[in-house]
């Protein structure tokens, strides 16, 4: 019964001795109060229970939600859910926890985000933040928070804006703007339409008008006097009985049947 007893309580204890780190984990032995030795990576650590416990915080890429109300350049309040893809080096994990603690996501990471994103939303307009700007305004508030958490062991992926809620009256104006650009795109496609077709016309003028000077100009006396012998060369060859009277220059034709 006893040595029953005292392998359980070695089972125990192994058990207890042991601590797993997994893979995206890197962990730091406490022992009484103060951190020991170096960071470990994924593997078996082992650990004395009653003196010691192993502190772990993710090295793997984390992605935070948060959902908060962003100013405008205008004054208005954005409602905004974006995401903060980070990651912590695992070389700081020690300073990390010395410095900051184990809640560093909540006294460093979210607080630097909401004071970066309030002070880069305020330099744009409401609509810019639904527009064309918005991959600006993401890469505008990582920048600043990498900058701010510069050498505290923080690596800021990427922030990105999943969705954002304009205020109502805002929304209408948009689309009150886009049907005004859709309506002036249109007018001015017609416009230019109707100006290559104004300019179709005139080279169209333009060519009858000098087709009809050159036979004008082509059209003498002498012209008209050549034709009018070929005519009637033409005609006194025919086999079919004629009259012709002429004066020499313009003949006339009497059909000798009639």
């Amino acid at each position: 019964m006893k040595k029953s007893i005292l392998f359980i309580g070695l089972i125990s204890f192994i058990i207890t001795s042991c601590a797993v780190v997994r893979p995206g984990e890197v962990g730091v032995k406490q022992r009484f109060g103060k951190l020991k030795g170096s960071p470990k990576t994924q593997g078996v650590v082992l650990l004395n229970p009653f003196t010691t416990i192993l502190v772990k915080i993710p090295t793997r890429t984390v992605n935070k939600e948060v959902t908060l109300n962003l100013p405008s350049k205008e004054g208005l309040n954005v409602a905004a859910k974006i995401s903060i893809l980070y990651h912590v080096k695992q070389e700081n994990a020690m300073n990390i926890i010395n410095e900051v603690g184990r809640n560093y996501e909540k006294v460093l990471i979210l607080s630097t985000f909401r004071s970066a994103s309030a002070d880069v939303c305020a330099r744009f307009y409401a609509k810019d933040m639904h527009s064309g700007k918005r991959a600006e305004i993401e890469e505008a508030i990582k920048l600043q928070m990498a900058e701010i958490l510069k050498g505290r062991g923080f690596v800021i992926e990427s922030v990105l804006l999943k969705s954002i809620t304009l205020p109502s009256g805002l929304y209408a104006a948009i689309e009150a703007k886009l049907r005004s650009e859709q309506q002036a795109q249109q007018m001015e496609f017609v416009l230019q339409r109707e100006r290559k077709e104004a300019e179709r016309k005139r080279i169209e003028a333009e060519g009858i008008r000098d087709a009809q000077k050159i036979i004008k100009e082509g059209i003498t006396e002498s012209n008209i006097e050549w034709r009018s012998l070929e005519v009637l060369k033409e005609i006194s060859s025919s086999p079919n009985a004629k009259l012709i009277i002429t004066d020499g220059k313009t003949p006339f034709l009497i059909n000798g049947e009639e």
